[in-house]
């Protein structure tokens, strides 16, 4: 085994152009957070109580202090500033990807609330509620906001290969393969896989199916990540690499400029369900069983209740207006009614805004046997379907065909949020696993939804909807549909 040492000063390579992007990245959303926050304090200040205002306090039995309203904005701003700081909302683990980014900074401004709030009693400080309450809340929300938006142009960025690491991939060339795939799908993480280091030699000198230059050898690492330029290492198999070579090869590493990651052999489990506790001196990996019901449920099923029966009373006129429409535009009925299979395998009707004529599906057999051009293997999509009505096309554009869906969620049939209601005919297809995805009521959306729609392959459907019961949530959810009205506004996938 080749023993490999951490480098000398000599062998300390130039620190990378790729390994400065966080630093610049964190100073901006920096200056960002503090423009944010002199604003919206000080805001508050001159709207509510004006320049000149004063608080009061005691700090004795017959001591009394008056301090300015501008000097508690300017402490205010500075704690604040300072308390994201160590909550690390900066870091670059946080930034650009997840929802740990958005915690940590609720977090970081509820337990400021809270200090603020303790200090004020302590010393008898009489602050105005309407400045206290509504500096807080409003100036979370603008944090949260400004993050958002340098997440869309950091996006932008990554997409275009900017602004992220640079990765090696070390292990077994299946490993590598699947690692590197699923980086591909999510650009945004911020992870552009440049080489990999497998045990033996590859046909063509590339991963299989994939643009990724491959070096035979194990031992060479760390050389070829400085080669390639790379600034971070993923050891993406364990078996080549056992733990003493791990720890070997992360001691050759330049600390804060080159980084090493282990990628455990756990695929489409959610974050939340993954600890890793020391036991022993062992880093050992947690992994929580998905919980399917109790509260959790209860809480699924009470949005659900609120937020259908809410849209149901606001898009009302939007429902009536497309009824007509639909009733205008062709014979037939208004509403379309599909058998369905739902929760635990239970037969429902879907509803659906007829989008299409009367006889569709008798013609169905004919179509799906010589003009299939979307879908895949077992959904029947077609880009360009005949059976397809005028409004119907419109409807199918912007989903608003699947607006009575909402009546199957307040029912309690469906969810807003879910996998996507099959069909019988589509579980004549289904491998065994394929059936855990009758373990939670079908949604009227999903990740499925939101990840391609129509364009998706079989397999990356049904990924999505393993994953999403194996980890749903309802800040999940909420972010789903989010998504959701973005994809649906762009229309993509949609035939």
């Amino acid at each position: 085994m080749v023993t490999l040492t951490a480098p000398s000063d000599r062998q300390v390579p130039e620190r990378h152009v790729s390994s400065k992007w966080s630093t610049h990245y964190a100073n901006r959303v920096t200056l960002t957070d503090i423009a944010v926050l002199i604003w919206v304090v000080f805001g508050t200040q001159i709207v509510w109580l004006g320049l000149d205002s004063s608080v009061y306090g005691v700090s004795g039995p017959s001591d009394r202090i008056t301090i300015s309203y501008t000097s508690v904005s300017i402490a205010i701003i500075a704690a604040w500033i300072l308390t994201l700081e160590l909550f690390d909302t900066r870091s670059v683990r946080v930034l650009g990807v997840g929802t740990q980014e958005y915690r940590a900074i609720a977090d970081a401004t509820i337990r400021l609330f809270g200090i603020v709030a303790i200090v004020a009693f302590l010393f008898k400080l009489d602050l105005a509620r309407g400045y206290f309450l509504i500096a807080f809340p409003l100036g979370l929300a603008t944090l949260i906001f400004s993050r958002w938006m340098w997440r869309q142009w950091l996006v932008v960025k990554r997409r275009n290969g900017e602004y992220s690491s640079r990765v090696l991939l070390v292990g077994s060339s299946e490993s590598a393969v699947t690692i590197a795939r699923e980086l591909a799908r999510a650009p945004e993480a911020g992870y552009k896989v440049v080489g990999a280091c497998v045990p033996t030699e590859v046909i063509g000198g590339t991963l299989p199916g994939l643009d990724v230059p491959t070096s035979r050898g194990l031992e060479r690492s760390l050389e070829v990540m400085r080669e390639l330029g790379a600034d971070t290492i993923i050891v993406t198999s364990a078996d080549e690499l056992d733990h003493e070579r791990v720890r070997e090869l992360s001691w050759g590493l330049v600390p804060g400029d080159e980084h090493l990651v282990v990628a455990p052999s756990l695929i489409d489990i959610g974050g939340p369900r993954i600890h890793t506790r020391p036991v022993a001196g062992l880093p050992l990996i947690h992994v929580e069983t998905p919980k399917l019901g109790g509260r959790k449920s209860f809480a699924k099923r009470a949005f659900d209740v609120v937020a259908s029966g809410g849209l149901i009373l606001v898009l009302s006129p939007l429902l009536i207006f497309i009824a007509i429409a639909v009733k205008l535009a062709s014979p037939g009925p208004v509403l379309f009614k599909q058998k369905r299979v739902g929760l635990n395998g239970s037969e429902f009707h879907m509803l659906k805004f007829r989008s299409m004529v009367v006889d569709a599906e008798a013609l169905l057999d004919a179509l799906a046997t010589t003009q299939r051009d979307a879908g895949n293997t077992v959904m029947f999509k077609m880009k360009d379907d005949p059976r397809v009505t005028p409004i119907g096309r419109i409807l199918r554009r912007y989903s608003l065909d699947e607006l009575p869906q909402l009546f199957n969620v307040f029912g309690g049939q469906m969810s807003l949020v879910g996998p996507r209601p099959p069909l019988f005919r589509e579980i004549e297809h289904y491998a065994t696993h394929v059936h855990r995805r009758f373990l939670v009521k079908p949604g009227i959306t999903g990740l499925w939804q939101v990840s391609g729609r129509s364009n998706l392959s079989w397999e990356d459907t049904v990924r999505l909807d393993l994953y999403y019961v194996e980890n749903w949530s309802i800040t999940g959810d909420v972010v789903i549909l989010w998504r959701t009205a973005k994809a649906v506004l762009g229309s993509e996938g949609a035939y």
